[in-house]
């Protein structure tokens, strides 16, 4: 099942500022075709600012053009993290924890 709250915002500053939630949860960087990345943490706010203050080497390359995003609790973000990247393959993810043993690219994001 994609994000529950999918409903993509513009990834700039301001658009994370007003609609990212300074709480648990996973989130999505797009772009017009693809996702790109599928993140979890435990303030979706602040990693989302991150990313746009120190992109990593695979988000300058590859860079989003908007987020979503989903809360959760810490005790389920990795898996639920684990799902998404599963079912939405996105460019620069690879599983973590149970999952880790599927076969997918690994990014610097």
């Amino acid at each position: 099942m994609p994000f529950d709250n999918h409903g993509n915002r513009s990834f700039t500053g301001k658009s994370v500022d007003n609609n990212a939630p300074a709480a648990s949860g996973v989130y999505g960087l797009s772009d017009a075709c693809r996702w790109i990345y599928v993140g979890e943490t435990a303030n979706i706010q602040a990693e989302l600012a991150g990313h746009l203050r120190s992109p990593g080497i695979f988000l300058k390359e590859h860079a989003p053009s908007g987020f979503t995003f989903e809360l959760s609790a810490a005790e389920h973000r990795t898996e639920r993290r684990n799902r998404l990247v599963a079912e939405l393959d996105p460019i620069g993810n690879r599983p973590i924890g149970r999952l880790a043993n599927r076969p997918v690219r690994d990014r610097d994001v």
